[in-house]
């Protein structure tokens, strides 16, 4: 019989891109989500499936899942900043509601749980490049703070589970990952410049420029999530690819990509973004034999194929969901 996975925030970018990996490898798939931020269409192609089932559900609420369950993947929050900075609660509730709901549920079923932190766990980091023992620089009331102190909570309960309950807890801190499924308009540096060139737009960039990222293809991140789940490693452990790059000479790049004629930008830098980042990721290649594969000129290009296959509707779309029916 196929070993039963729940993953919440099934519709959104990453957890879509899971669904396919497990429903891929032969597990029977249940995906959990609101569609807050999520879209069906992520996921669409799986419903015929018959190791595939949907849940139109909030994990913030009770949450009861009928039969075994073997795993638990905690995918459900806003990520983006337009996401998290409109539904502020919203995000806390997932990051607190959320996750004592699904590891109430892992105790139950006697499932492992592999939840989604983040490397905004470290704030804007005074200690570079980032390692899984740094405590972080983290805002908690800034605008920043709902999303960071979410996922801070989020690790801390986790383990509290694991040390109390001896539940089988994993925990990934997610650097920034990209590629097909990312929605134009949610905030994100690759996303915007991107929407920006196919709409002939100028490329905004905030701050100066000098401010680094580190990118990472959404099928490495995920082959990493699955060699973590079936570890036996519990502590937090970074997954992201350590290629650093500015902002400013990223706008670059994707100009050349583009083709576009449209110049750069610059405005105010928002309060607490984060100065650098670029994950340590020795505990990874030690612990899990895993490192990244695709090189950067190589995930842009398919996930600029991507963008550009989307409607007009798509491109120029701002806001896809009706989050105002959600808020209570």
């Amino acid at each position: 019989m196929s070993k039963r996975v729940l993953i919440t925030g099934a519709a959104g970018f990453l957890g879509s891109h899971l669904c396919d990996r497990f429903v891929k490898d032969g597990f029977h798939v249940i995906g959990m989500d609101n569609l807050i931020t999520g879209r069906l269409s992520n996921i669409e192609h799986l419903f015929p499936k018959e190791n595939f089932e949907f849940y139109h559900q909030d994990v913030s609420k009770f949450i009861h899942v009928p039969g075994e369950l073997d795993y638990i993947l905690h995918f459900a929050s806003p990520a983006s900043p337009i996401d998290y900075l409109k539904i502020p609660i919203q995000t806390l509730k997932v990051g607190s509601l959320g996750i004592h709901n699904c590891l109430g549920l892992a105790r139950v079923k006697n499932a492992r749980v592999l939840i989604a932190s983040t490397s905004e766990v470290y704030g804007d980091p005074e200690v570079h490049p980032q390692t899984e023992d740094y405590w972080g620089n983290v805002n908690p009331i800034g605008p920043r703070g709902v999303y960071d102190e979410a996922k801070r909570f989020q690790e801390a309960m986790t383990m509290a589970y694991h040390t109390y309950h001896g539940l089988e807890t994993r925990i990934v801190r997610i650097f920034n990952t990209y590629g097909p499924r990312m929605r134009l308009n949610d905030g994100r540096v690759l996303p915007a410049f991107i929407g920006q060139a196919l709409r002939g737009e100028d490329l905004t960039v905030f701050g100066d420029g000098s401010q680094t990222r580190s990118f990472c293809y959404v099928d490495d991140l995920v082959e990493g999530i699955v060699r973590l789940l079936h570890s036996e490693y519990t502590a937090p452990i970074n997954i992201g690819n350590p290629d650093e790059i500015s902002i400013g000479d990223f706008a670059e790049e994707i100009i050349k990509l583009t083709g576009t004629t449209q110049k750069v930008v610059y405005k105010d830098l928002p309060i607490n973004d984060p100065k650098q980042r670029q994950p340590d990721i020795s505990k990874a290649k030690e612990l899990l034999n895993w490192t990244p594969k695709y090189q950067r000129s190589e995930g842009l290009k398919i996930t600029y194929d991507y963008f550009k296959q989307l409607s007009e509707e798509e491109l120029f779309h701002k806001d896809h969901n009706n989050f105002e029916k959600y808020i209570n």
